[in-house]
């Protein structure tokens, strides 16, 4: 038996194909490779063959009578008729699952626990129909308990995709047609033809932009004063906190600090306790650990999220591609209590 398994990036393939005795050919594609190893599964034994795309293998795209600026009414978007179409920088890696697939039985995919993950499934069996097909989860595991994608979330992913298509390019060619002639843009020296899109995401945020530089620009600086207070023991230093914050007028906050000196002494009529928690973060959350990435140690989503999977593959983290905030029930998380730090 001939088994075919399609990574989604050539990262994954690599894994999967460590210490496994492989020989490995180039694909079409460079960045493509493809590894060969026996293995069993369910007690048969197989020729695996792995190899990768590199994410989506297909785009959705308006038919080529729509796609230019002026071809229609940016209101008819909406019910133009759209086509998923493998582009031309992935036609190679297409060919080469297309050179497998005719002498492989069984199709395997490895892919992100995820809608994604699920949708570039059926992008890879609408050009390349096949049997068996598996989801990620434990390697070893995985390959010895496969089952089908779910045809539901792919659909959402497509639907997600096409909503963005049509409002995207509705909203952008409405904009940019309105604008045109609304500013003046110095044609580049060698007159090309230039066009300043206006998208849907982009404009609004340079709305927020500007709308708070003139707030900046409108505020008034005016000067305040405040009165600290602290007072030193050996255990430490206990600062007090005025009710009041601060004070516009400089007279009257004087004479305020002139009668703290006068009075030295103070009277500690309440002590009152609060109790704080602090609740451990959200596990299994790829965008509460981006969030937090990101405000604590300033990383960008993408750098994150390959740090994560650095971190994954060499077994320090659990999987970080994931939408969940539950762990598996098959997780035994006992052993692990006392390595838990948050």
């Amino acid at each position: 038996m001939r088994v075919l398994n399609v990574a989604e990036k050539p990262s994954v393939a690599n894994i999967l194909s460590r210490n496994q005795g492989l020989r490995m050919r180039e694909g079409r594609s460079r960045c493509n490779k493809r590894f060969e190893f026996n293995y069993s599964i369910r007690g048969q034994h197989c020729q695996m063959v792995v190899t990768s795309v590199i994410g989506h293998l297909m785009e959705l795209e308006f038919e080529d009578r729509f796609r230019k600026w002026h071809s229609c009414d940016p209101a008819h978007l909406y019910q133009a008729p759209v086509r998923k179409f493998v582009p031309e920088d992935k036609l190679d890696i297409k060919r080469t699952l297309e050179e497998e697939a005719r002498k492989c039985q069984w199709l395997v995919l490895w892919l992100d626990c995820d809608r994604g993950g699920e949708n570039i499934a059926f992008e890879v069996l609408e050009d390349f129909l096949m049997g068996d097909v598996g989801s990620f989860r434990e390697i070893h595991e995985s390959v010895q308990n496969l089952v089908r994608p779910n045809q539901l979330f792919a659909d959402a992913v497509d639907a997600r995709q096409e909503i963005d298509l049509r409002i995207g390019a509705s909203f952008t060619r409405f904009q940019t047609m309105l604008l045109t002639d609304a500013f003046v843009i110095d044609i580049a020296a060698d007159d090309r033809h230039l066009v300043l899109s206006y998208g849907p995401c982009q404009f609004p945020t340079l709305g927020f932009v500007v709308e708070r530089y003139w707030e900046v620009q409108s505020h008034e600086h005016e000067e305040f004063w405040t009165i600290n207070c602290s007072h030193k023991l050996d255990e430490g230093t206990a600062t007090f906190n005025w009710m009041r914050g601060h004070l516009f007028d400089y007279t009257c906050a004087v004479i305020i600090y002139e009668m703290c000196v006068q009075e030295p002494f103070a009277t500690v009529t309440k002590v009152r306790q609060q109790e704080k928690r602090k609740y451990p973060p959200h596990p299994l959350n790829t965008i509460e650990l981006e969030k937090r990435a990101s405000r604590y140690f300033h990383m960008s989503s993408e750098h994150t999220k390959k740090v994560a999977e650095d971190l994954y593959q060499a077994g320090f983290i659990s999987y970080p591609r994931t939408e969940t905030g539950y762990f598996s029930e098959r997780t035994d998380l006992h052993p692990h209590r006392s390595s838990f730090w948050w």
